[in-house]
């Protein structure tokens, strides 16, 4: 018997007292977290979770939108097994959706393989990009944007058997790092200088995750991979799917994680 506040609690109670515990301070920690990536600004970059531009936003509210769209992300990986690690935020990607790796025509309900569930639960998200800004095509007015390598990425978890909730999926630099000349939907390569600021982000995060030494952190190309060696993360490294890397980065994941499942089961064969 344990005895809190002067009343008899048997073993059981002590635990889920400590599991509800321990839920409140992730919970807080995700807040926190998220108030940290919040408080970034950067010339030609755009922070999903702080900037509103009235050409491409539905509304003021598309940054809190996007904000309670990684909150609710994040506090339902508490027992992640995988960390995925890309290179930064795109246009078509969590510039709209506020989710790494993640594209708002997966939140909406609208992508043909990806079900907002797998992603929030049960969770309604909210859409953020303005149906009614000439800048977007005819399909995305409709349905939202949608990205190629979020397709690719979500499509390989599933491939392999993984629950969505086994992993979280990351930028080396969390925010949007647009072309100047090319305007607000457009993607260019972080800096030196922004993947070492991403980098701080990141370690925040793996204070955020309950069991981060546990995780098995996979870099999505190579200044992924570069930033994480620097930071002295240990990490295995699959090439990034765009520009015709899709083969290798399947070949990449499905090696890893076929090695992960064969140790797992000689764990469980000789504990």
């Amino acid at each position: 018997m344990v005895e809190i506040n002067d009343r008899p609690v048997n073993d059981r109670q002590h635990n889920r007292l400590h599991h509800h515990g321990n839920d409140r301070l992730h919970h807080q920690s995700i807040e926190d977290f998220v108030g940290e990536l919040t408080a970034f600004a950067s010339p030609q970059v755009f922070n999903p979770w702080r900037d509103y531009h009235p050409d491409t936003d539905i509304s003021p509210d598309a940054p809190e939108i996007r904000r309670v769209h990684l909150k609710q992300y994040l506090r339902l990986r508490k027992e992640a097994k995988f960390l995925f690690v890309a290179e930064a935020a795109g246009y078509q990607g969590g510039h709209f959706s506020g989710v790494a790796l993640t594209s708002e025509r997966m939140l909406l309900g609208n992508h043909t393989d990806i079900s907002p569930a797998m992603i929030l639960g049960g969770h309604m998200a909210g859409r953020t990009s303005s149906p009614a800004s000439p800048h977007l095509k005819p399909a995305q007015r409709a349905s939202g944007f949608a990205e190629p390598t979020a397709t690719v990425v979500w499509k390989e978890i599933l491939h392999n058997g993984l629950s969505p909730f086994e992993v979280i999926l990351w930028n080396i630099f969390p925010f949007h790092p647009y072309n100047a000349k090319k305007g607000l939907l457009s993607n260019r390569t972080p800096t030196k200088k922004e993947l070492a600021v991403g980098a701080t982000f990141l370690g925040k995060l793996l204070t955020v995750a309950p069991g981060a030494e546990d995780l098995l952190v996979i870099a999505i190309g190579g200044h992924a991979a570069e930033t994480l060696a620097k930071m002295g993360v240990p990490h295995r490294h699959v090439p990034h799917p765009s520009n015709g890397g899709t083969p290798g980065f399947r070949r990449g994941m499905r090696g890893i994680l076929q090695l992960e499942g064969l140790k797992s089961q000689l764990r469980r064969s000789f504990p």
